[in-house]
């Protein structure tokens, strides 16, 4: 039996994973003057419904979500907010902005992930109504319980297994931390160019701003200062040169949010799939087998009949038989564990093409901020040249008509009486 045509996850494609999915901040925050609280727009390509969400409606999904798929590589949330009555408002607007990046990337791993996305409970949070939306979501897991107890593969997890299971395992978990640490530092360097640019525009509008008001200022040079009039007609024209700082400075800044929203913002999209898959390792590791050995009971499925049928068979009334069963249970939901830990290793590999992508997005992302720049750097030249061939006509009529008066006097002084 091939592996690939029992598991869905083996040999898929990028363009296979899944939908498209868009989170926004709502205008108006909702609920009583002194309890309002920020709701999110989240609309679905699949769906094409918007809806409303809370972030507590998230928090209440992604623990659902953990509880129905504890083999699985479930994205973690963006933090709660810190210190909420100390954050002013321009804060406020960052940590929300913040958020809001957190909870896309959060909901694009989850409609891009080919069993979460398919599930009912993705189903209820992106199309069902936003009234009593949390009981919805409980109501479907107890209906059904977790993944093991409606799985197909559960009953036979053994068999679709390689017979090196573990060393494998081992060996891609070295790798993919590997992995995980050096997107860290790519993602870091990119933080910190997108950091310099949002400076630079400071800086450039800043700039922009000083020659302003030197222009502006109206006060006049003393009649013995050298090329006074030179001065004041250059002048003149640092108030137009300004605009043009102004225009580097919003240059600079979609500089910077280009490089936020579409090199930064994909590093964190696969640093956060990466930290789903350390957790996923960790839970695995720390004895989550023993807290689901009972999840079994009172559900319906082909491995909670499959355990009814056995019992029946063997006086389910026995000591024996109940110990028995259990053993039974932990054993398949070890195997099955590490099939889906093996799925979803695999799919962590098929994004690796990804690096590729983001590199790609990255260089056109400098070439484009560089080019319009230099657009901006090259008109300003020969404006400046303009500018000082300006001064220096007028300075050179200063002097001409300077000499002209000396000489004037001077005939004045030798002229015969």
């Amino acid at each position: 039996m091939h592996l690939g045509q029992q598991i869905p996850l083996d040999g898929l494609s990028l363009k296979e994973l899944g939908d498209s999915v868009l989170v926004e901040i709502e205008p108006q925050r909702k609920g009583l003057p002194f309890l309002k609280h920020v709701e999110y727009r989240i609309i679905s390509k699949c769906f094409q419904v918007p809806v409303q969400r809370r972030y507590s409606d998230f928090e209440v999904f992604h623990s659902l979500l953990l509880q129905k798929f504890i083999y699985r590589m479930v994205p973690p949330l963006p933090p709660k907010r810190i210190l909420k009555g100390v954050l002013n408002s321009i804060s406020d607007r960052e940590f929300n902005d913040s958020r809001r990046r957190g909870l896309q990337r959060f909901m694009t791993l989850v409609i891009r992930h080919p069993v979460l996305a398919g599930d009912e409970l993705v189903n209820i949070f992106l199309s069902a109504s936003s009234a009593d939306i949390q009981n919805k979501l409980r109501e479907s897991l107890k209906k059904t319980g977790d993944e093991f107890l409606t799985s197909q593969m559960a009953l036979h997890g053994k068999v679709y297994l390689p017979a090196d299971i573990q060393s494998q395992a081992a060996a891609n978990r070295e790798v993919i931390a590997n992995i995980h640490s050096s997107f860290y530092k790519l993602r870091d360097v990119a933080e910190r160019m997108a950091h310099r640019s949002r400076e630079n525009s400071t800086d450039l509008f800043m700039f922009g701003k000083d020659l302003s008001e030197l222009g502006s200022d109206t006060s006049d040079l003393p009649d013995s200062a050298t090329l006074g009039k030179a001065w004041k007609t250059q002048r003149k024209s640092l108030v137009e040169l300004s605009g043009e700082f102004g225009l580097l400075a919003d240059k600079a800044a979609h500089q910077g949010s280009r490089e936020e929203d579409e090199v930064v913002e994909k590093l964190n999209l696969f640093l956060e799939q990466l930290q789903s898959y350390k957790d996923l390792c960790d839970r695995h590791d720390s004895g989550v087998l023993l807290e689901h050995q009972r999840a079994f009971e009172k559900r319906n499925g082909p491995v909670a009949t499959h355990l009814k049928r056995q019992s029946f068979s063997e006086q389910p009334e026995s000591r024996l038989t109940q110990q028995e069963n259990t053993i039974i249970t932990m054993e398949m939901r070890s195997y099955f564990s590490l099939l889906c830990l093996h799925q979803e290793t695999q799919l962590v590999f098929t994004h690796l093409p990804l690096v590729t992508s983001i590199l790609g997005t990255f260089v056109h992302s400098q070439i484009q901020g560089h080019k319009e720049m230099g657009d901006v750097w090259g008109d300003l030249h020969p404006k400046l040249k303009s500018l000082f061939e300006n001064a220096n006509e007028v300075q050179s009529r200063s002097s001409s008509q300077t000499h002209t008066s000396r000489g004037l006097k001077a005939c004045t002084v030798v002229a015969p009486s």
